[in-house]
């Protein structure tokens, strides 16, 4: 099947009178360009201004970032989330320090070398801060490109994605390719919406097939996800002497780096307690007496979801010490505020340190 190019001259017309205005569109800073991609992967970019603002001021250069301590700069990701987007920001910048002088490759290929960087990071960054020809796809690219071509394909498909690209390749305009990924990004984002888009307002009305079929609601096809699991989760505030014990996460994997109480999954055969118990002397080889739950958290990750619940527990005895952590502390509530931790456990803090201010001699009584 022969496609036509789009009016892509309308598109850039429109784009430069209704783009908003961003901090990462003011700067031709190939870093700069390149921590603002990261964090728009999967969240929104009234969450990601501040992040972007505070991330280049704690560490304003590839060797700045290269250096960082892993809890300075797992602090300043905290909240964002996909917290593995700053382990590969990290480790990204020490192969450039070590392999490419501190500067970033000027080249879609060459960036995929990197961690962290792959199809749709590698041509945005190409693209934007130095000008390749080539298409950066991203989910706003693939929504306006299935309504525009009415691609009846699945999205969720590498074969329908590849399509799109071409699509995309097709229409790009030679020397302009940074301007061109922005402004269907930007049209994604505000004008042809997943729902209720504004067709009206849309400079690429005449050329959407969706829109002339008078079927754009039905357009793109998206596969339904597969049912993903539901964990119970149970964890502990151990305290001690006015401290609590806290450990850190494996390097790797989901959360790494990351801060938290432990805790683990609850087994089909065992209670919340028991399952609460179990895992801190698992973890940290310490046995508690579990006391008052206070707070119930749900939360949802990529492939699965949780319910966390949060209890008191008073130490009985045994010497802490890491088993499946990188390290455990013990540490005052006034000092839960320095260290890193998930979203989950933020808002176990929160309850925590509420409890803190009732007028009793301790949070927990044994």
């Amino acid at each position: 099947m022969t496609y036509k190019k789009v009016s892509v001259e309308n598109l850039l017309e429109w784009f430069s009178k209704h783009k908003r205005d961003l901090p990462w569109r003011k700067t031709k800073n190939p870093y700069h360009i390149w921590i603002s991609e990261v964090m728009l992967q999967q969240t929104q970019v009234a969450t990601v201004v501040p992040y972007y603002h505070r991330f280049l001021e704690k560490f304003p250069t590839i060797k700045a970032l290269a250096e960082a301590p892993t809890d300075e700069l797992m602090k300043c990701w905290e909240g964002l989330g996909y917290y593995a987007r700053a382990r590969n920001l990290q480790h990204a910048a020490k192969t450039l320090m070590r392999e490419h002088g501190g500067n970033l490759p000027r080249t879609r290929e060459s960036l995929q070398s990197l961690k962290g960087f792959g199809a749709y990071t590698s041509a945005s960054v190409a693209s934007l801060a130095f000008g390749e020809d080539c298409a950066a796809i991203d989910g706003n690219a693939l929504r306006v490109f299935a309504r525009l071509y009415a691609i009846a394909d699945d999205i969720r498909l590498p074969a329908t994605k590849s399509k799109i690209e071409q699509l995309a390749t097709l229409n790009l305009l030679k020397g302009r390719a940074g301007e061109f990924n922005e402004a269907v990004m930007e049209l994604g984002a505000t004008v042809c919406t997943p729902k209720n888009p504004q067709c009206s307002a849309c400079p690429l009305n005449q050329d959407c097939a969706a829109f002339q079929q008078d079927a754009v609601s039905s357009y793109p096809f998206k596969s339904a996800k597969p049912k993903i699991p539901h964990k119970e989760i149970a964890i502990g505030i151990v305290q001690r002497e006015g401290k609590v014990l806290i450990a850190l996460r494996p390097p790797n994997g989901l959360l790494g780096n990351l801060w938290e109480f432990p805790g683990g999954k609850k087994e089909a055969h065992e209670t919340l307690v028991d399952c609460c118990k179990r895992e801190i002397a698992e973890e940290t080889g310490v046995q508690v007496v579990v006391g008052e739950r206070i707070a119930v958290v749900k939360h949802t990750y990529t492939h699965f979801k949780i319910t966390l619940h949060a209890f008191l527990c008073a130490y009985q005895s045994g010497e802490a010490h890491p088993k499946s952590s990188q390290e455990i502390r013990w540490v005052a509530l006034h000092e839960l505020s320095q260290f890193a931790f998930p979203k989950a456990n933020q808002s176990v803090i929160k309850a925590l340190l509420l409890r803190s201010e009732r007028p009793i001699p301790t949070l927990f009584d044994a």
